[in-house]
C-alpha cells in the first residue's frame, strides 16, 4: 500500500474514532421533560398535602394540580440530539438551570428554600384573599445538612427566637444577626422546640463557618423557613419538589378548602406560577412541559402566568387543556369560578 494511501486510511480511522468518542462526550445541556402532577387537594404517600388546624374547612371535589418539570443533566451529544428531536422535551444550556460556579448541592438548597418561601407566600396570598390578617412572624429550622455546625445542636422544626440575645423573627434578621460575627466565631441561638409550651426556650452555642457563596460571611448551616403567624395553622407537606413555581396552586388549594363548595366544580384544573404575599402571579420556566404534563393527567383547564402566555401558545392545542391567563390570585379564583358555572364562560385566555 502506498504511503499516501496508508496516511489516508490512518487519518480516516482516527477521524472516525474521534467522532464516535465525541458522540458520547458530555455536553453542557440539560433536558426538560414533563414531570409528575400533584393534586393540592389530595394526599401524597397517604399524607394530606394541605391541612388546616383551628379553622373550619369544607368538603371539595375535583383537582387543583400543581405541575412540575423533570431535569436530566449530564447529557452526551447522542442523548441531547435524541431529546431535541422529541417534541415533548426541551434541551437548554446548563447555565440556565445551574449558574456558573454553583454546585449541584447549592442549587438543590436554593430550590428547597424557594419551595419553602413559596409555601409561606401562598398561605399569605390565600388568607389575604379571604380577609384573614397575620398576627406576627417566625423563622424555623427546615433542614440541617450533614456536617453542619448546627447538627446535634438544633433540630428540624425548632423556632429560632434570638441570636446572641437579639430577637429574630424573619430570615433576613436571622441572616443579618449571624452575619455580624466573623466565620469561626460562636453564636448563642435561642429556640423553641415543638411540643414544649410557647414560653419554653432553650439555647445552643454554635460555631459559625464561612458561607459557600461568600467566605467572609458567617453561617450556622441550616435551611430556614419563614412563616407568618395567623389565628389558625395552615400546613403544606410536599418535600420532593423544589423551586417557587407551585405557589399559585398551593394558594388555590387553600382558598378552596376554606370556602364552601368545590371551587373546581369537580373538574381537573392544573396550573403553575410563582406568587407573592399580595397575590401577584409571576412567570416560571418549562411552561410547555408543564402543560403537556397537565394534558396527560386529564386537566381541562391550565392556569398560565400572563408573562408565559407567548410560550404556552406554542404547545400543540390538540387535546391540550384550555389556557387561562392569570396575573393575580383573585383573577385565577374568579376565572375558575366562572368556568365552574359555565365551561363556555368568557375568561382571559392566552
Amino acid at each position: 500500500m502506498a504511503r499516501r494511501t496508508q496516511s489516508l486510511v490512518v487519518a480516516s480511522v482516527l477521524a472516525f474514532a474521534l467522532l464516535v468518542v465525541g458522540l458520547w462526550m458530555p455536553v453542557p445541556f440539560v433536558t426538560l421533560a414533563p414531570g409528575p402532577v400533584t393534586d393540592t387537594l389530595g394526599a401524597v404517600d397517604g399524607t394530606q398535602l394541605i391541612t388546616v388546624e383551628g379553622r373550619r374547612t369544607y368538603p371539595t371535589s375535583g383537582r387543583l394540580d400543581l405541575t412540575t418539570v423533570e431535569e436530566t443533566p449530564k447529557l452526551n451529544l447522542v442523548s441531547a440530539l435524541k431529546d431535541w428531536a422529541n417534541g415533548d422535551r426541551a434541551v437548554v444550556p446548563t447555565e440556565l438551570i445551574r449558574p456558573p460556579g454553583s454546585s449541584q448541592e447549592q442549587v438543590q438548597q436554593e430550590n428547597a428554600q424557594a419551595m419553602l418561601d413559596s409555601q409561606d407566600q401562598a398561605t399569605a396570598a390565600a388568607l389575604t384573599q379571604l380577609g384573614v390578617a397575620a398576627t406576627g412572624r417566625s423563622v424555623a429550622v427546615y433542614t440541617i445538612p450533614s456536617g453542619s455546625p448546627a447538627a446535634g445542636r438544633l433540630a428540624t422544626g425548632d423556632v429560632i427566637t434570638q441570636i446572641d440575645g437579639v430577637a429574630v423573627s424573619t430570615q433576613d434578621q436571622l441572616r443579618a444577626q449571624v452575619g455580624k460575627v466573623r466565620p469561626g466565631t460562636a453564636v448563642t441561638v435561642a429556640y423553641k422546640r415543638g411540643g414544649k409550651p410557647a414560653t419554653a426556650t432553650a439555647t445552643a452555642t454554635i460555631t459559625t463557618r464561612p458561607a459557600p457563596d461568600d467566605p467572609s460571611r458567617a453561617m450556622i448551616g441550616i435551611t430556614a423557613t419563614e412563616k407568618r403567624i395567623y389565628p389558625f395553622t395552615v400546613r403544606i407537606r410536599l418535600s420532593d419538589v423544589g423551586g417557587p413555581s407551585a405557589g399559585l396552586m398551593f394558594a388555590m388549594g387553600i382558598v378552596d378548602l376554606l370556602t364552601p363548595g368545590p371551587l373546581t366544580g369537580g373538574k381537573i384544573i392544573a396550573g403553575t406560577g410563582t406568587i407573592t404575599a399580595a397575590g401577584e402571579v409571576g412567570p416560571i420556566g418549562g411552561i410547555q412541559q408543564k402543560i403537556l404534563g397537565a394534558k396527560a393527567s386529564g386537566a381541562s383547564v391550565f392556569l398560565v402566568p400572563a408573562a408565559n402566555c407567548a410560550d404556552a401558545r406554542s404547545v400543540d392545542s390538540a387535546g391540550a387543556p384550555r389556557l387561562v391567563k392569570v396575573d393575580t390570585l383573585a383573577g385565577a379564583v374568579k376565572a375558575v369560578d366562572a368556568l365552574r358555572i359555565s365551561p363556555a364562560a368568557s375568561v382571559p385566555s392566552c
